[in-house]
């Protein structure tokens, strides 16, 4: 049976546990007569999932629905400027509230549409998130009259198929009486299997009466069992690899270590065996940086050459929730064969060339390094590079890529959670060393242009409450053009990030990949210091602004202890040269400019093209 049907069956199942539980809570409670409104239940739920923000926009189809979330004293509407940049904030915030999940809510049809892009962003890279969609009563779906919002032929359940390409699960809710089970049945896919899903909540629905009861059955958020004689036989056959190895083995984490939430599992293994470990750009502070067992970041052929050598010469590979996408991998350049790799994953374990569907690290990992601990005192004289980056000296005082990024690092402080945008941002910061304690967050598989701007107000709020100290963002000029409005919410949401867009006067990572020179990687270039005052925010009170074109000036800035306090929202400036980049994503757009093989010749003039 594959992983995919064996997750499908273990998710049947733990909704089977469930419902099972909600029978026996109705038949030992004496308050099974209390009611509540469908619309208020599904408020109800997330709260108790730890929901404190839901994210969107406001529609005819969905008012209703949101009176409720606006009554609810533990829960607080945030109005994004559009729909789009309302999903990228629900991604943000279930990113920094690991475990827990992100919401979006938006009207049918237009408002839905809008948001799918940044939900199939979250669906790629397993990010939690609740799409509620309000959508047309029961009846009128029923006898599908030419509504607004619709496409004037009928087809009622159009974008509902279409959510279904970038959901793990879905329900339209049609009846009041299954649509508590179903409201419980996605909530918990969305947060056990770390992926949207997608609920329809027609106006009508929203206020009927069901009984509140199944409130107190709390929705499961553990992964499933795993088979115990499987995972008995696959700790014996992954102990017997190491010993054959002499236990040098490396641990490499990935992304998944981070979304389906087995940092502890993983930093607990190392502390306990000593296993050098080594990490992927989009696992990137999934384990403290500063640990002295920490190597950095591997990205095939285009790492650092002691961590290229490191890594690729381990006898075995301890592969703990990757996603080999392309620019995770330095285009897929990963030198570590099946041979030699153990890889963990959510749902199943591949040890060498055998897969075990249905056996999870979140269970696994534990007994795994009680298993493994022995191996401690070799383990750790497998010696391990040190993870630096220190400011190159440079005799101009031009802000160039190699100066900046290793500047940046040490501004960085424990509890601060550094957003960058896919390009220059995200490559400059993979080589940073961040404090103990902070967060980096960077969308690299699905990478869609802006995504960063939405994803700091999620994360800024999430990290709130959470007690994170500062967020900030880096973002080129090109980027934030697509999304800047979000920066109006964060003002009205008193939120206080410190905002550093590098104007490079357009998008360096595409000139990089094609057309160095050419106009269609322009963009205009607007009066950024203004914007803040333009959005909202009251320039020397609620907002500060700043122009840095040198080294000294932003080193000056840097090392202000009132910009650094980030007492209100803040903006930087920063003067760069548009054809420079960062190494890694120099070496990374020549490799994907090969596989992407645009024509390089173009034909001389009096020829044509064949």
């Amino acid at each position: 049976m594959s992983t995919a049907a064996v997750a499908q069956l273990q998710a049947q199942v733990n909704h089977l546990q469930h419902e099972l539980s909600t029978v026996k809570t109705a038949e030992q409670s004496p308050h099974t007569g209390e009611q509540i409104f469908i619309g208020q239940y599904l408020v109800e739920r997330l709260v108790q999932l730890g929901v404190t923000k839901m994210f969107g926009v406001p529609g005819d189809f969905n008012l209703g629905f949101l009176d409720f979330v606006e009554d609810h004293p533990k829960i607080d509407w945030v109005g994004n400027c559009n729909e789009l940049n309302a999903g990228y904030a629900a991604d943000g915030y279930a990113r920094v509230k690991e475990g827990g999940l992100g919401v979006i809510t938006t009207t049918f049809g237009v408002g839905e549409l809008s948001a799918t892009n940044a939900i199939a962003g979250a669906f790629s890279e397993h990010v939690p998130v609740l799409h509620i969609v309000g959508v047309p009563s029961t009846s009128q779906q029923k006898n599908k009259p030419m509504l607004h919002h619709t496409l004037g032929d009928g087809r009622y359940d159009a974008y509902y198929r279409a959510a279904q390409q970038f959901a793990i699960a879905s329900a339209n809710l049609d009846s009041k009486d299954t649509a508590a089970a179903e409201i419980d049945r996605v909530l918990t896919e969305c947060i056990v299997r770390a992926r949207p899903v997608y609920l329809m909540l027609p106006t009508d629905l929203a206020y009927q009466k069901i009984p509140a009861y199944r409130l107190k059955t709390p929705i499961n958020q553990e992964p499933p069992e795993n088979d115990p004689d499987v995972e008995a036989f696959a700790i014996d056959e992954i102990t017997k690899l190491i010993q054959a190895a002499k236990h040098e083995t490396i641990i490499l984490v990935d992304a998944c270590a981070i979304r389906h939430g087995v940092k502890k599992e993983v930093a607990e293994l190392v502390r306990r065996t000593g296993f050098p470990v080594y990490s992927a750009p989009m696992g990137k502070t999934s384990f403290d940086e500063q640990y002295e067992r920490y190597g950095g970041i591997y990205v095939g052929s285009i790492s650092h050459p002691e961590i290229k050598e490191k890594v690729e010469s381990a006898k075995l590979i301890l592969s703990i929730g990757a996603l080999k996408s392309d620019f995770n991998t330095g285009n897929f350049t990963y030198h570590v064969p099946i041979a030699r790799t153990i890889e963990l994953h959510s749902d199943s374990l591949s040890v060498q060339y055998a897969t075990f569907p249905g056996i999870g690290m979140k269970r696994l990992l534990p007994k795994l390094t009680a298993r493994l601990q022995p191996f401690e005192p070799t383990a750790t004289l497998i010696p391990v590079p040190k993870f630096e980056y220190p400011v190159p000296r440079e005799d101009n005082e031009i802000i160039t890529q190699s100066y900046l990024w290793p500047r940046i690092g040490q501004f960085l402080r424990a509890k601060d959670i550094v957003v960058a945008e896919t390009g220059t941002s995200s490559f400059g910061m993979l080589e940073v060393p961040f404090p103990t304690g902070a967060m980096f967050v960077s969308q690299i598989l699905w990478g869609s242009i802006g995504w960063t701007v939405g994803a700091t107000l999620g994360a800024a709020l999430a990290g709130q409450e959470l007690g994170y100290k500062r967020t900030i963002l880096f973002v080129g000029d090109g980027s934030i053009q697509l999304t800047v409005q979000e920066l109006s919410v964060m003002i009205r949401s008193g939120l206080k990030p410190i905002i550093f867009v590098l104007n490079n006067k357009g998008y360096t990572i595409e000139r990089y990949l094609h057309g160095m020179t050419r106009k269609y990687n322009d963009i205009s270039n607007w009066k950024w210091t203004n914007l803040l005052d333009t959005l909202g925010g009251e320039e020397g009170k609620t907002c500060q602004s700043y122009r840095v074109g040198t080294k000294s000036e932003l080193s000056k800035l840097l090392d202000d202890p009132t910009f650094a306090s980030a007492q209100k929202i803040q903006l930087v400036e920063m003067l760069m040269d548009p054809h420079d980049a960062p190494n890694a994503l120099k070496r990374q757009a020549e490799l994907s400019g090969k596989t992407n093989r645009y024509v390089a010749e173009l034909p001389a003039a009096g020829q044509s093209a064949v």
